[in-house]
């Protein structure tokens, strides 16, 4: 990914000024429609990064992403004439939007922040705004006051979310909409599942121990731990040996509910990066087919299989389409972990946020319809189907199987094991909306049974 316009001198590749050019371009890119994901590729495809050049690049480029809605609503009170997200400076945008994230997170360092902003001004759209860059964010540090609080008072500005998220978030949880938000602002956990058929979790926490890697088992008779610290997977012992694997807590909970025994025929229809598929192969030898409807991603679940030693059967294919991928023989287990709004992962993917529009909602609904009828069709009778999303939204959750089970009298909704106590009602017993915490990410989870 190159500047809009060629920087006029370089900046030392080890200061703090090259990180926020490099963060600025990452977030403008998102802000004109690019993916996060998509956006730092490119910039590490186009630059070369120490490890810890790269950590802060990261670090600006999603911490000024989650709170956007912050900076932005601040930014909008220091300039005259507001930068809009389609004018002819969206770099100076992105940078100051960098830098007020930096110098809210990083007060200490607030001189340093300035200056280092103003030479990363000094280096881009020819060096024309540095002087504007320099005078709003030292009129940002004379305001803190009084913009601090304004922003306090602002539902976006503070809660950091677009208007229609926090009205969704707040009807759907109205007890505790607020902590759902603050989660969300929050950085992620970095959660391993142990490899069962290698070793057990104790094992593999002495070897983090001897590796000098804090982490501690997250429940007793599981297989998830949880790191102290996040970490790269190169450092972690093992993990291309296929010792471990990185999934949320959360996300680990899917494969144990499907209740998948040796020999059963078992479809995963939408799997890629191929964590729930993995898990399902490390609890039982199961007859596995793996789909998912981009090419490119079926590259990461071989990747996975591969490492771990696991075999499986891989198809790119539109699980909607029967005709291009089934062979007619019914499959006893399905997962069916449907694409949705990604509102219970929002922390790892903060550009989802203000990317997403409220309309988007129900263009995933309609797409969850369509592939859990087409999977109903090849699911055996008496066979189960797992229906999972990342999402917090009713409607791709709860309200989607009401839908779906009146258009199927044939389905029995099953009993959740861990969704709730015995005196709780139960429909709740039936799905089991996991919210995001310190622990895990938000999901949502509910068990199918096809009559006989």
């Amino acid at each position: 990914m190159k500047p809009a316009i060629r920087p006029s001198y370089t900046l030392p590749a080890d200061s703090l000024g090259f990180a926020l050019v490099r963060a600025a371009e990452v977030i403008a890119a998102v802000i004109s429609g690019r993916s996060l994901d998509a956006a730092l590729t490119a910039c590490w495809q186009a630059h070369e990064f120490s490890p810890s050049q790269r950590g802060a690049v990261q670090d600006l480029s999603y911490g000024a992403l989650r709170q956007y809605g912050r900076g932005d609503f601040i930014l909008a009170r220091l300039l005259r004439t507001p930068l809009q997200e389609n004018n002819d400076k969206p770099l100076l945008r992105a940078l100051l939007l960098a830098a007020l994230y930096r110098l809210e997170t990083r007060p200490a360092d607030a001189h340093t922040t300035v200056d280092q902003a103003v030479d990363a001004a000094a280096a881009i759209e020819q060096g024309r705004f540095k002087a504007l860059a320099n005078a709003v964010l030292r009129n940002r540090l004379r305001r803190e006051a009084e913009l601090l609080a304004a922003a306090n008072a602002d539902a976006v500005a503070l809660h950091q979310h677009p208007r229609w998220w926090i009205d969704k978030i707040r009807a759907a949880y109205p007890e505790h909409w607020q902590s759902i938000l603050a989660v969300d602002n929050t950085h992620p956990p970095m959660t391993l599942r142990v490899n069962r058929r290698r070793l057990d979790a104790a094992a593999y926490l002495a070897l983090l121990d001897a590796a000098g890697i804090g982490a501690r088992l997250l429940a007793e008779n599981e297989y998830a731990i949880l790191l102290e610290r996040p970490q790269a997977v190169d450092k972690l012992p093992g993990f291309f040996d296929g010792l471990a694997s990185v999934q949320d807590w959360g996300a680990q909970r899917a494969a144990p509910l499907l209740d998948a025994q040796a020999g059963m025929r078992v479809l995963d229809a939408c799997a890629a990066p191929g964590g729930k598929a993995m898990h399902l192969l490390e609890l039982a030898d199961v007859d596995l087919l793996a789909l998912d409807a981009e090419p490119t991603r079926i590259v990461r679940i071989k990747e996975n299989l591969e490492r771990l030693d696991l075999h499986a059967q891989v198809k790119a294919a539109d699980c909607r389409a029967l005709e291009s991928w089934w062979d007619g023989r019914a499959f006893q287990r399905i997962i069916a972990d449907v694409p949705c709004s990604a509102s219970g992962v929002v922390r790892r993917h903060p550009d989802g946020k203000w990317l997403r529009r409220a309309t988007d909602v129900a263009g995933f609904v309609r797409v969850q319809a369509e592939i859990i009828d087409a999977l109903w069709r090849v699911l055996a009778p008496g066979g189960k189907m797992l229906y999972c999303t990342c999402s917090l939204f009713p409607e791709e959750n709860e309200l989607q199987l009401a839908a779906f089970a009146a258009r199927h009298a044939d389905a029995t909704r099953l009993a959740i094991s861990g969704a709730g106590a015995e005196e709780d009602a139960p429909q709740r017993r039936q799905q089991w909306q996991l919210v995001p915490q310190a622990e895990h990410d938000g999901f949502y989870y509910a068990l199918l049974q096809k009559q006989d």
